[in-house]
């Protein structure tokens, strides 16, 4: 892997739990955020994709949690492109709060139709994401 595309996230009260630590569920919003920004400065916008018929869906994900983030922390969500398959997509995500790596994961994606099964992602799809893959 290269160098991973980057998306700057604030931590919110909403991401927090009683303890004030950033709540397991909320980074999952964070790498879902990352995840969006990768493909919006690659040009894939999902609003487009949905006009084809096209979405992406979370196929798996492993998670490892190594440090907690707290309210007002800025994080650092790094993704970088492992696998552009015909219709999958792998991709490993980290989140860092100056340089400390707090999570990180390694996440499939599958390319499916709107109404459900899976889909080949379109020769000119591929192509963006190879050209904007960090």
């Amino acid at each position: 892997m290269t160098r991973a595309h980057q998306t700057l996230i604030r931590v919110y009260y909403e991401d927090t739990d009683f303890s004030g630590n950033v709540y397991h569920a909320a980074y999952l919003k964070f790498f879902e955020r990352g995840r969006t920004e990768f493909l919006r400065d690659a040009g894939i916008h999902h609003q487009e994709l949905a006009a084809e018929g096209l979405a992406f869906a979370v196929r798996s994900m492993q998670i490892e949690f190594l440090a907690a983030a707290h309210i007002d922390d800025q994080l650092l969500v790094t993704t970088d492109v492992e696998v552009i398959g015909g219709a999958r997509l792998v991709l490993v995500q980290k989140i860092s709060r100056d340089a400390v790596l707090l999570t990180e994961t390694r996440v499939v994606v599958a390319a499916i139709k709107m109404g459900g099964g899976a889909a080949r992602m379109p020769d000119k799809l591929r192509v963006a994401l190879r050209a904007n893959s960090p």
